[in-house]
C-alpha cells in the first residue's frame, strides 16, 4: 500500500509518471511553463528555508497552511522565523521585499503548486477545508484595489500618435504593422504577436475585400486544436501586407529584428520585443516611456470598443476573452459621460 492508501496495482509506475509529466509539458503554453518553473524555485527555496528539507510529494497540509500564513502578513516589523525566511529569499533574488505579497501572487504560486501535484497524480494539500478557509481569509484580509496591467489603455488617439512616429524604414514599417495588428485583431498579447509566422497570415480575401485572416495557433485561452482565425481589415490589413511586400517574406517568423543598417534579420523577435518597441514609440510620440505597457493595446481595444458602442459580445469574439466578467471591466472603466448610451437622442 502507498502513503495514499492505494493498492500497488492502482498506482502509477515511474514510466507512467514520466509520461504524464511529459504530456503536461507538451500540452501547456510556454509562458505558463516558465511561470511554473519560477514558482517551483520559489516554493522549494521557501520550504528549505522554513523546514530545512526539500518538497514532499504529496506535501503535508501543515506546510501548505504555514505557506499561506507566512505570505498573508507584512513582515517588515515582525521579527521571527517568517521574516528570517523572507530575508533569505530576498538575498537570493526570489523575493523583492518584506511587505505582504498581493493575493494574486499568492494565488498564482498556490495554483502552480497544485499543478505540480496534478502532474504526479497526487492530492493537493490546498484542498483540505482548513487550508481552503485560511486561504479565503487571507485573500479577504489582503484585498487591494484592482490595479490595471497597463497604466493607460492605448485607445485610438494614442495609437494614432504612435503610428505617426513610424517612418518608411523597415523598422518603421514593421513597428506600424505590429502595433496595428496587436490593436485591430482584438488586442493581442505580446507573446501572440511575436509567435506569428508568415504561414499564419491568410491573404486570399485581401485583393477582393481588403481582408486579412490571422491564425493564432495557441493563445492563453485556446489550444492548438482550437486555433482561431481572426479577421483584420482596413489600414491594419494594408500595413501588414506592406510589411510582407517590402520584406518579401514567404515563410518563417512574421515579425523579425531589424539591424542597425535597416535590414530584417532571419530570426524571430523576442517574446517581450513589443514592450521595447512600444516604449520607443511612446518616447518618439512625446509621451513617457512608461505611459503604457503592451497590455495597454489589449485594454485599449476593449476600451475603444466600449467608447464606439460596440457590443461586448462582438468585442469578445476578437479579444478571445472567455469571461464576460473580465472583459466587462474594461467597459466599466469608460467614463460614464463618454458612454455612447448617453447620446441616444443626439445633440
Amino acid at each position: 500500500m502507498s502513503v495514499l492508501g492505494l493498492p500497488a496495482y492502482a498506482q502509477l509506475s515511474d514510466a507512467d509518471e514520466a509520461a504524464l509529466s511529459d504530456l503536461y509539458r507538451r500540452g501547456t503554453p510556454p509562458n505558463t511553463l516558465r511561470a511554473w518553473e519560477r514558482d517551483l524555485a520559489y516554493i522549494a527555496a521557501w520550504k528549505m528555508a522554513s523546514f530545512g528539507r526539500p518538497l514532499d510529494w504529496p506535501e503535508d497540509e501543515k506546510v501548505a497552511l504555514r505557506f499561506i500564513l507566512d505570505h498573508a502578513q507584512d513582515l517588515t516589523e515582525k521579527p521571527g522565523p517568517a521574516q528570517d525566511v523572507a530575508m533569505e529569499l530576498i538575498a537570493v533574488g526570489l523575493r523583492r521585499e518584506l511587505t505582504c505579497p498581493s493575493p494574486a501572487t499568492l494565488d498564482r504560486r498556490i495554483a502552480s503548486w497544485q499543478a505540480f501535484h496534478r502532474m504526479r497524480n497526487l492530492p493537493s494539500p490546498f484542498s483540505s477545508p482548513l487550508v481552503q478557509q485560511a486561504r479565503q481569509k487571507s485573500r479577504r484580509a489582503n484585498a487591494r484595489p484592482r490595479v490595471p496591467k497597463s497604466p493607460k489603455p492605448v485607445t485610438r488617439d494614442i495609437l494614432e500618435a504612435l503610428l505617426a512616429s513610424c517612418d518608411d524604414s523597415h523598422r518603421g514599417i514593421r513597428d506600424r504593422a505590429m502595433l496595428m495588428l496587436a490593436f485591430a485583431s482584438g488586442g493581442r498579447r505580446r507573446s501572440e504577436v511575436t509567435a506569428l509566422n508568415v504561414e499564419d497570415v491568410g491573404l486570399e480575401d485581401f485583393a477582393a475585400k481588403g481582408l486579412v485572416w490571422l491564425r493564432l495557433l495557441e493563445t492563453k485561452t485556446t489550444k492548438k486544436d482550437q486555433a482561431p482565425r481572426l479577421p483584420m481589415k482596413g489600414r491594419a490589413a494594408r500595413a501588414l501586407v506592406h510589411w510582407l511586400d517590402v520584406t518579401k517574406l514567404t515563410s518563417g517568423p512574421l515579425f523579425r529584428p531589424v539591424s542597425l543598417s535597416d535590414r530584417p534579420l532571419p530570426r524571430r523577435l523576442a517574446s517581450d520585443a513589443l514592450r521595447t518597441i512600444l516604449r520607443h514609440r511612446l518616447e518618439l510620440a512625446g509621451m513617457p516611456a512608461d505611459f503604457a505597457t503592451p497590455h495597454g493595446l489589449r485594454a485599449g481595444f476593449l476600451t475603444q470598443a466600449a467608447l464606439d458602442g460596440a457590443p461586448l459580445a462582438a468585442a469578445m469574439k476578437l479579444s478571445l476573452h472567455r469571461s464576460a466578467v473580465q472583459a466587462q471591466k474594461y467597459y466599466a472603466d469608460v467614463e460614464i459621460s463618454a458612454n455612447p448610451a448617453t447620446d441616444l437622442l443626439g445633440d
